[in-house]
């Protein structure tokens, strides 16, 4: 069964480049993954710390296995070490309906 995620991450003051040059790092690697129907990044048009990814999965399995990928964990580990965040990420699962 096909899932999409909606993932909001927020920069520090400051950080937005380090944020997004992190966040579009893991664009190209993802597209690639087995079960990656869609993976998008944005920027909020008012708020340049504000960024959201919307996924579309083929499977759990396939969200799951992406979540634990390389490049995943590499951008979190430098995400966390600079302090790059304004706060914990917000990533809703969801099944669409219509």
């Amino acid at each position: 069964m096909k899932i999409d995620v909606i993932a909001h991450i927020q920069a520090k003051p400051g950080r937005e480049a380090d944020v997004r040059a992190v966040l579009e790092s893991f664009v190209s690697p993802t597209r690639q993954e087995d079960g990656c129907l869609r993976y998008d990044l944005f920027v909020d048009a008012d708020d340049a710390a504000k960024f959201t990814f919307i996924e579309e999965w083929a499977s759990r399995e396939a969200l799951d296995k992406h979540s634990q990928s390389a490049h995943i964990a590499a951008g979190r580990a430098k995400m966390t070490a600079g302090e790059l965040l304004a706060g914990p990420s917000w990533v809703q699962v969801a099944h669409r309906i219509l």
